[in-house]
């Protein structure tokens, strides 16, 4: 987080009693020391500390890859030195860059004639992706405008409710209005014909998402593609879609490949990805690829010189580490095709190992699909005496990071916990987490209900402050 708070009087400080053979001064909490102290001291003072933060393996709310074969790993710090956006004095790493666009571009099948490049640029995650998508949406909606003469104060953008919260901050830090497709219970994701129903002359594009955070189900595409074109065709717009693959972009050219969602539809302008996600590369790699260089504003692109040759820029940020552009390319040429098609099909089939577990409790209903990104979202048949988020606090005891969330409008009274599967989760883990899971039933139901136990305290407070 940017934002912090304020340290207590008891919180000034940072103490180390196994540090201390290399010293014996505690050391300001918010504060840069006055003097320096031995590097074997601050490592141990710092690794003391990280030694509270959860197991990244069993961290199943995430869905950002935590293993890497050691080989990448040597990779990965031999070019942590390494500044991307020197493209002159890095050519090797921009070629790289180029690659993975390239590889990507034609895994999602862009158009591309036999020796054309595609157009794309690697980005810190898919939040500054969908950032950059959107602005060349924008900046090309208002030059169709501006060109027609007509207003282009009023951009809209059509989603489901269930898009990421980048989605949002794009809406709010570009001045786009963000109008939201409603869910309904049993219905977790954009509804094609509701979306397209709220599209009108201001609107820049439609974001289907392949992947809902929310139950992995990917959003019917085609269908939002096909009816788009027939009110393109009634209205004279010609409004775009984008997708947002962030999670099922390296899933489903592997498990569904004859599953029409990427550039074989006409009106699919844009599609991110996580390479951070299935893309099985650490935290701090996104991509965003464009259909064709007519979708790309060439005013959104900066050419610079001052770092020698002349280098073209489209992104947010400027200076960034190499190494995950570098892992990224590892794991293309490292796996190829069947690689990643038999590191998702373990993935789906360690989700429904626990999906049938889960079943088997008879205690909750599945709320994820079995076709879609390989995660389980379920919800307690029966949560008037315990919660869903009483579970979730309970495994962390065993050492699992389990989410538990209520889903956004108008199925905001369903609570779920979500468990992602990813490369690192095998079959023994699943089974291990459903054991644990039945452990945190049982002592549950031993326990006083605490949703009762809320609502005696509330009618007590009442009491009260009716015989004031």
């Amino acid at each position: 987080m940017v934002l912090s708070k304020t340290a207590s009087e008891t919180d000034v400080s940072v103490h180390s009693t196994f540090a201390s053979r290399y010293v014996r001064t505690s050391l300001p909490r918010f504060k840069m020391p006055e003097n320096s102290i031995p590097k074997e001291a601050a490592y141990q003072i710092i690794n003391d500390e990280l030694m509270l933060d959860g197991n990244p393996r069993l961290n199943l709310a995430s869905f950002v890859t935590t293993w890497m074969e050691p080989e990448c790993d040597k990779l990965i710090m031999d070019s942590i030195n390494k500044n991307y956006v020197d493209m002159d004095e890095y050519p090797v790493t921009t070629e790289l860059q180029n690659r993975c666009v390239n590889i990507i571009a034609h895994l999602f099948n862009a158009p591309l004639g036999e020796s054309e490049a595609a157009v794309g640029v690697g980005t810190v995650g898919s939040s500054e992706a969908i950032m950059l998508a959107g602005l060349a949406f924008k900046r090309k909606w208002q030059n169709k405008r501006k060109a027609e003469g007509k207003p282009y104060d009023k951009p809209n953008i059509v989603t489901g409710a269930n898009v990421q919260v980048c989605w949002e901050k794009f809406a709010r830090y570009f001045e786009v209005e963000l109008k939201e497709v409603k869910l309904r219970e049993g219905y977790y994701v954009m509804d094609p014909v509701k979306a397209v129903e709220m599209v009108d002359e201001n609107t820049i594009c439609v974001a289907a998402i392949l992947g809902s955070t929310l139950n992995g189900e990917f959003e019917d595409v085609k269908l939002l593609n096909d009816l788009l074109i027939k009110k393109n065709k009634e209205t004279g717009w010609d409004t775009p879609i984008h997708v947002d693959a962030a999670s099922g972009g390296f899933i489903a050219p592997f498990l569904y490949p004859e599953l029409e969602w990427d550039f074989r539809l006409p009106l699919v302008k844009s599609i991110n990805v996580s390479g951070h996600k299935y893309g099985l590369v650490y935290a701090g790699i996104g991509w965003v690829i464009w259909r064709s260089k007519e979708d790309l504003p060439e005013e959104l692109i900066f050419h610079i010189n001052y770092l020698g040759a002349d280098q073209p820029t489209f992104t947010l940020n400027f200076s960034k580490g190499s190494s995950q552009v570098i892992a990224q390319y590892y794991q293309l040429i490292r796996l190829g095709y069947e690689g990643y098609r038999n590191v998702m099909e373990n993935c789906h089939e360690n989700a429904i190992v626990l999906k049938e577990g889960l079943e088997k409790t008879g205690r909750f209903n599945i709320v994820s699909k079995d076709n879609g990104v390989p995660l389980v979202a379920f919800s307690l048949k029966d949560n008037k005496r315990h919660d869903e988020f009483e579970i979730s606090e309970m495994l962390r005891r065993f050492g699992w990071i389990v989410p538990a969330y209520t889903m956004p409008a108008d199925a905001q009274h369903i609570t779920v916990l979500r468990v992602v599967i990813r490369e690192d989760f095998s079959r023994t883990l699943a089974e291990r987490l459903v054991i644990d899971i039945q452990k945190v039933l049982h002592e549950l139901d031993t326990l006083p209900a605490k949703v009762n136990a809320k609502l005696a305290m509330a009618e007590e407070e009442e009491a009260k402050s009716g015989t004031v």
